[in-house]
């Protein structure tokens, strides 16, 4: 089971309790995604001022699809690793109970951001580097871009640590 996530079965539907809590890692600093894209410590900084000014939030979503919101983030914030959210599925939507089951079964665990680029510039090894981005949702997803952004995550040094090992293996390996 997902640290945080409580879920009860009656009847053989999923009934979220109040413990249906939800946190990790949506994204982590310094990674490359799937798209060959890495986020830069502060890059969202300036995105979850100008929400809190607003009195916005972040969007929970199913998927990336906005017309499936399933929850709320109650806390977003970027620490020294990387962007962590903590929030909680919505015991009447429907999609929410579901994503509940899926979490707890472990067939889902994905976390993945919806943003729009403020500011990105290419490195030395031809990622896109993002600077500033502004910030939409967070969703539970299948197959995250980033495949290390996942619910419950707490590892994120470690995990910073081992890819950094396989980039260098790489580099050396077309170099070499």
């Amino acid at each position: 089971m997902t640290p945080g996530l409580e879920v009860k079965f009656a009847g053989g539907v999923p009934t979220l309790t109040d413990g249906h809590v939800i946190e990790g890692y949506a994204s982590l600093f310094g990674l490359t995604d799937q798209g060959g894209d890495a986020v830069l410590a502060g890059a969202f900084v300036n995105s979850l001022r100008k929400l809190s000014t607003k009195g916005d939030k972040v969007r929970m979503l199913w998927q990336h699809d906005p017309a499936r919101p399933i929850g709320v983030w109650d806390e977003v914030r970027e620490d020294e690793k990387g962007l962590w959210v903590k929030g909680r599925l919505l015991p009447d939507v429907e999609q929410a109970r579901e994503a509940a089951a899926l979490l707890t079964a472990g067939a889902i665990d994905g976390l993945s951001i919806g943003y729009r680029t403020i500011r990105a510039q290419r490195d030395e090894k031809g990622r896109r580097v993002l600077a500033e981005v502004e910030l939409w949702e967070v969703s539970l997803v299948t197959f995250p871009m980033l495949p290390e952004a996942k619910v419950g995550r707490k590892d994120a040094d470690d995990l910073r640590e081992i890819a950094n090992l396989f980039s260098a293996a790489t580099d050396a390996l077309r170099t070499g």
